[in-house]
């Protein structure tokens, strides 16, 4: 039995096909004539851009063989057209990963960073390599309810549709996060909890299984966004990701925006108002639920 069939996944295969099928003959310096019933580049095509037998391309793609050499994922890489993050996801696909590797179960954030987010004076968050919000602070909880600890972002942003309402640039946000959750996943696509989510989301979202299909990946880094704020309007917010040493995978995601700006000084805004509730809270002897200390996730 093959190790495709006895895994139930063919990851690098699917990665393949997904790349090949999006590149254009034409971009590859081919002239093509008529027109093809299916989309991007030949499987024989691919393999004779890359340097490498049509066989063993067939081979690669059908997971019959998993483990290319570096030299032939860097020539598959150019043929592909994939940036240096495709290109290392390429590479994690293709390489080796030894049994009992799976992540723990249950997830928890080190006390520090717990302790960090409730000093920081900005809206922070942790979430774990499958998006979900595993610890945040106030001010994160008061930009978005769906900031808070044990909501997963992927089903927030396919299946709620008050997402779609807080981006005004939806389809901009869902792709990049599709493409960052494919990457921060890597490997473990396979892994029941992944196949779940993945699945879960493939039902509920025609967009989700579009972005889904085009296998892209995005490195870990940082950018800008317009959110719309129920109460403070429409916001210009940066945001920052740090990933956490010896977490698993964790990532510290902060918001901030540029000094001066309106947006700053709506954060400042929401910064007092939660100032102000603490404070109410504390004398009332009461908490919010739902803090930064519920850092477990199942």
């Amino acid at each position: 039995m093959s190790r495709s069939n006895a895994s139930g996944s063919n990851a690098l295969g699917e990665y393949l096909r997904a790349r090949r099928e999006l590149i254009d003959p034409a971009q590859a310096g081919l002239h093509v004539l008529g027109v093809r019933r299916t989309p991007g580049l030949r499987r024989e095509e691919v393999a004779t851009l890359a340097g490498i037998s049509a066989d063993y391309y067939l081979r690669l793609e059908q997971g019959r063989d998993r483990n290319p050499s570096a030299q032939v994922v860097e020539s598959l890489a150019r043929v592909l057209r994939l940036d240096e993050a495709a290109t290392q996801h390429l590479l994690s696909l293709s390489a080796q990963r030894p049994a009992g590797s799976r992540r723990p179960r249950r997830e928890t954030v080190a006390a520090g960073v717990r302790q960090l987010l409730e000093v920081i004076n900005l809206p922070a968050f942790v979430e774990s390599r499958s998006f979900e919000v595993l610890a945040s602070n106030r001010l994160a909880r008061a930009v978005s309810p769906r900031l808070a600890p044990g909501v997963n972002r992927m089903r927030a942003v396919f299946l709620d549709p008050d997402e779609r309402e807080f981006y005004p640039d939806w389809e901009q946000a869902a792709r990049g996060l599709v493409a960052g959750f494919r990457a921060s996943v890597g490997t473990d696509v396979d892994d029941p909890r992944i196949m779940q989510l993945v699945g879960e989301l493939s039902l509920g979202s025609e967009a989700f299984r579009r972005l889904w299909a085009r296998h892209d990946v995005a490195a870990l880094a940082g950018g800008s966004m317009r959110v719309r704020h129920s109460e403070l309007g429409e916001l210009e917010l940066r945001r920052e990701k740090f990933p956490l040493a010896e977490s698993g995978g964790q990532i510290l995601a902060i918001y901030h925006a540029a000094p001066g700006s309106a947006t700053a000084r709506a954060l400042e805004q929401l910064r007092t108002l939660t100032t102000e509730a603490d404070r109410t809270n504390r004398m009332d002897g009461t908490d919010e639920a739902g803090t930064s200390a519920s850092a477990t996730s199942a």
